[in-house]
């Protein structure tokens, strides 16, 4: 990131513990507009609850997380959602009931960050959910209703996207789409912090990563980078403990 250019995110020293187990300890990084990070590491790295932490589900223990400025650690997701920042789950949890339509105009209409109001029709389309416009969340398939969990985040306008294990059950041809489609948002000037194990999918979309090991990065640079790191190559292939 250029020294002229104010980040758009900031976690500074994060700190999450569950009891006596650290999920996270001592995180640091930041986000530029239009940049993609990948967040990276073995099961149990942290990865997940980083997310979660500057999500406002969890909220953290230590450090501090900056948005446009400002703090914004200890926030609820509701007042997030508002101000920019929203993010999909590994779980998507869509209203069942609701049409993928009523799903995505609850989320423009409660959840919006401000400006110019979505333009859901053509939202639908680009994420190919346009054909399932009019179906019950719960008569979609698994891959389905992650796009549509896509859906509902892009809905409310984030300036700052969080994505959690997207990828996972989506075919080649879904993959490819849908790093297409990411890197088209990021090229408008949306962040995106993007959880993933797939790593030629990390490799299509992010601009550089963070490696986690037990809740501490161990790597940050380019994905190529980091497959020549002595640390990550012993992380992922054996030799260190994974929390």
């Amino acid at each position: 990131m250029s020294p002229d250019v104010m980040p758009l995110l900031k976690v500074e020293q994060l700190e999450k513990r569950f009891g006596g187990f650290r999920a996270l300890d001592g995180v640091s990084f930041h986000l530029a507009p239009g940049e993609v990070l990948g967040l990276v590491g073995p099961n149990g790295s942290g990865k997940t609850t980083c997310i979660n932490v500057i999500s406002g589900l969890y909220a953290g223990d230590g450090g501090q997380v900056v948005f446009e400025g400002q703090r914004i650690d200890g926030a609820k997701m509701h007042k997030l959602a508002r101000r920019g920042i929203n993010r999909t789950f590994q779980s998507p949890k869509p209203f069942l009931s609701l049409t993928v339509r009523e799903n995505v105009q609850i989320a423009a209409r409660y959840g919006h960050a401000g400006g110019a109001p979505v333009d859901l029709d053509a939202l639908l389309a680009s994420l190919e959910l346009d054909r399932h416009a009019d179906r019950p969340a719960e008569d979609l398939n698994s891959a389905q209703q992650k796009t549509l969990d896509l859906a509902r985040a892009l809905a409310t306008s984030p300036r700052l996207l969080l994505i959690d294990e997207l990828a996972a059950g989506l075919n080649p041809a879904e993959l490819h789409r849908m790093a297409d489609r990411l890197r088209v948002l990021a090229d408008g000037g949306m962040a995106m912090l993007v959880v993933e194990h797939l790593m030629g999918f990390i490799d299509r979309v992010t601009d550089r990563v963070i490696v986690l090991n037990a809740g501490r990065e161990i790597f940050e640079g380019t994905l190529a980078a980091a497959t020549r790191d002595p640390d990550v190559i012993r992380v992922f292939l054996g030799g260190a403990a994974h929390a």
